[in-house]
């Protein structure tokens, strides 16, 4: 009995992209889409309904001589925030607890809030943990980590020359 080749449907067969970068970024992209409708974005920034944790957004920033990352943390109270470091990891932590009361003629209105919410940062090794100092003011958390030393690299300009 002789075998016969049975030609595939191109529906049926992945299509190889012609252009190997193409595809790399279209594969980038669903993955950044997965990432944002996974997370939820500010301003809900404790557990929504379905149980996700929101975890706050940060600014970093690198000059020559540290690392500068902030935090917008509203209505949050600065005794509820930790910051620690351990094993080069960088920790935020805190709790949001929001309540109010209204009392009227005819009704009686009471709303709370709470929520919890953890943010995690490798820092490099170039940081000096014996100095890294954190600020709270007006729901902005600020933690400057100075780099060591030795990291601190003197810049010097180098001549372009003509050919």
């Amino acid at each position: 009995m002789a075998k016969t080749d049975v030609a595939k449907s191109p529906e049926s067969t992945p299509s190889r992209p012609v252009d190997v970068f193409a595809a790399m970024r279209g594969e980038m992209e669903r993955m950044f889409e997965r990432f944002e409708h996974g997370f939820p974005r500010w301003p809900s920034l404790f557990r929504q309904g379905n149980g996700a944790i929101v975890v706050p957004e940060l600014d970093v920033k690198e000059s020559s001589d540290s690392i500068m990352i902030e935090a917008e943390l509203p209505g949050v109270d600065e005794k509820e925030v930790s910051v620690t470091f351990a094993n080069g990891m960088l920790t935020i932590k805190g709790e949001k607890k929001q309540s109010s009361e209204e009392t009227k003629d005819n009704y009686y209105l009471s709303e709370r809030s709470y929520g919890a919410f953890e943010r995690v940062l490798r820092l490099p090794e170039t940081v000096d943990d014996t100095k890294i100092e954190a600020k709270f003011d007006r729901g902005v958390l600020k933690i400057k980590a100075a780099k060591k030393p030795e990291a601190i690299k003197a810049q010097r300009k180098i001549e372009i020359k003509k050919a």
